[in-house]
């Protein structure tokens, strides 16, 4: 045994699987019926039956930027990590353990939640020694805490608040509400998606689905600002969504949309939209353009194309079934869409930042080692925002692809 601890009434902590199956069973139990305040010292306790101490949990804040504690009883609440050049940011970005020797001893652990593939924060905590069994059941653990940190989620402004890091607008808090997940990763495939200004978008949105081998993907822009434009993006996604769930053709789905957002808002009232279909096995992609600025095909690092396509008119307008454009994406490629702030804010004496620009800053950070995706795709939007001198006056959206193809075979994490 390398951590020392008493549990269960033991004089030692027993590695073995049955003890493991029975904390763990234990803690879901008790959790079921805990309301949402009693789950952070729920986890610090359990932690500390297995010799844990100083438990902190991390959550990442809504611009992407710090790891954030979670304030609550028998919680160790320090200042916030950067994501960038911290221990904790290390094992966020990479989704990986992080281990640091302490000068007065012990080890400082950092245990990434994961639920399912999104990245919820961190668990950082301090044991005296660790070994591969307790690197074993703390991850089990940091899986199921994740877990109950997104159901309770539903239930409770405790883990928003913490994120928050500034007055949010009314349009912000019903773009968050609209987004599915920001990263989704499965071997084939992996996306992730960054909403800016944080704390005031109104009409960018993003969505994304996969069923079986077809990941459904939409990006889009709503004109305006403030509630117009938030009250746009949810009527667009919500017809998109209802499209996409009675099977319905990737064209379609612009009918669908179109007509919802023209017979709510008129014809005086549009969004702009990017809506694919991507074939996770293969990697052949569908491309609907509806007065969206085009996506950037980036292989190796470096862009190599825009994805161009048949554009139609945006949506509610009143558009003709539009045509769909196929592209093939080989094994490793990047597709980046983005909204038209990103290209448009005035630089340089108002002149526009352009598509050459935005260009030239992915192929910059393309030479450089990648960390993965995620972490490439938040880098990329924090050298944006410094290159804009730090100005978003309007919604700046990415949202990144990964395509690693390959059969499907759900009895793989079985294995």
């Amino acid at each position: 045994m390398e951590v020392a601890s008493r549990a269960m009434g033991e004089d030692s902590v027993d590695r073995a699987e049955g003890f493991g199956e029975r904390l763990l069973g234990v803690l879901l139990d008790r959790a079921r019926l805990l309301p949402p305040q009693l789950i952070a010292p729920l986890i610090a306790g359990e932690v500390a039956r297995i010799g844990g101490r100083d438990v902190s949990i991390l959550l990442q804040d809504y611009a992407q930027e710090l790891l954030v504690p979670l304030q609550g009883d028998k919680l160790h609440v320090g200042q916030p990590e950067p994501v960038t050049d911290s221990p904790a940011g290390r094992s966020f970005l990479r989704a990986e353990v992080v281990e640091v020797a302490q000068a007065r001893g012990g080890v400082r652990m950092y245990l990434p939640l994961l639920d399912g593939s999104d990245q919820v924060g961190v668990l950082a905590l301090t044991v005296d020694a660790v070994g591969d069994d307790d690197r074993r059941l703390l991850g089990r653990l940091a899986s199921l805490v994740a877990d109950m940190l997104v159901t309770k989620n539903a239930y409770t402004d405790q883990f928003f608040l913490a994120r928050r890091r500034e007055p949010m607008s009314v349009s912000a808090e019903i773009q968050w509400s609209l987004l599915p997940p920001l990263t989704m990763t499965v071997p084939q495939v992996q996306v992730a998606g960054i909403l800016e200004p944080a704390y005031r978008a109104a009409g960018d949105s993003f969505d994304y689905a996969l069923n079986d081998n077809i990941l459904h993907l939409a990006v889009i822009d709503a004109m305006g600002h403030d509630l117009d434009a938030a009250s746009m993006a949810t009527i667009a996604i919500g017809a998109y969504r209802h499209a996409r769930r009675v099977f319905v053709s990737l064209a379609e789905k612009y009918t669908f949309m179109d007509l919802a957002i023209s017979r709510q808002f008129g014809d005086d009232h549009f969004v702009t939209a990017q809506l694919m279909h991507l074939n996770i096995a293969t990697g052949e992609l569908e491309l609907v353009n509806a007065g969206h600025p085009a996506p950037l095909l980036i292989r190796d690092g470096q862009v190599v194309q825009q994805l161009e396509s048949a554009t139609t008119l945006p949506v509610g307008f009143g558009g003709e079934m539009p045509r769909i454009k196929e592209h093939t994406l080989q094994r490793g490629d990047r597709v980046l869409c983005y909204t038209d702030g990103i290209i448009e804010e005035r630089v340089d004496g108002g002149q526009p930042f352009g598509e050459e620009r935005l260009i030239h800053c992915v192929n910059r950070l393309g030479q450089e080692p990648s960390d993965g995706m995620r972490a490439d795709l938040r880098r990329l939007s924090h050298t944006l925002k410094e290159e804009r001198a730090g100005r978003t006056s309007d919604d700046a959206t990415l949202f990144m692809i990964e395509w690693h193809g390959g059969a499907a075979d759900h009895l793989a994490v079985f294995d």
